[in-house]
Parts: structure tokens; sequence; C-alpha cells
């Protein structure tokens, strides 16, 4: 598969892509879907006026949406970042006591092999 200019399309971005389009419509239904709901309860707003407040409503359900989920991203990263680093941190500390032990078992072995010896 290729894109303009024979250039590989990247499968996993273009899902990804899809993804935040398809979550970000989703949102805009919620949103417009709260509105409605909430205007619902001002009997005295006119139609123009309701259809005003719904379409703010729903614009600020989207925003704040949108940042919840970029803090949410960011802070992924920043635990994504901690986890990397505790496992940095554990593979480094196996790797020293498996060392730690083959030299003690080398030790012991010339050890024993030098007990051997008459």
């Amino acid at each position: 598969m290729s894109a303009k200019g024979d250039q590989p399309v990247d499968v996993g971005s273009l899902i990804n892509e899809v993804e935040g389009h398809l979550l970000i419509e989703a949102t805009r239904g919620e949103g417009h879907a709260e509105a409605s709901r909430f205007t619902r309860q001002f009997g005295w707003l006119t139609d123009s006026r309701r259809a005003e407040v719904e379409e703010r409503f729903a614009e600020e359900y989207v925003s704040l949406a949108r940042l919840s989920w970029q803090r949410t991203a960011r802070r992924g990263a920043e635990l994504r970042g901690e986890y990397e680093e505790a496992y940095r941190m554990l593979r480094q500390r196996l790797l020293a006591v498996w060392l730690s032990g083959m030299a003690l078992l080398a030790a012991a072995a010339a050890l024993v092999v030098s007990l051997g010896r008459p």
C-alpha cells in the first residue's frame, strides 16, 4: 500500500487518525445531547437562544473533553517514563546479581579445584 509519491502508508498512524476523528465526532454528539438536556430546563429560552446556548455548551463540552484527553496523554507519558526507568533499574540489578553469582560460582569452583590438588 502506498500514498502519493510512492511513499508507504503507515497503517498504524492512519488507524490512529481515523480513531481520533471518530472519537471527536462521538464527543460532539454527546455534547449536543447534553446541551439539549441542559437547555430543556430553561423553558423561557426562545428557539434561537436555545440553539445558541446548545451550540456554545457543545463547543465547551468538546473543549473540556480534549483538555482531559491531553492531560491523560501527558500523564500516561509520564508514567511510561517512570516505569521504563524502574524497569531499567531492575534489569541492571538483576544483571549485577547474576554477574556476582557467576563470579562467586567461579571462585567456588576454583577453590574446589585448588583444594583437590595434592
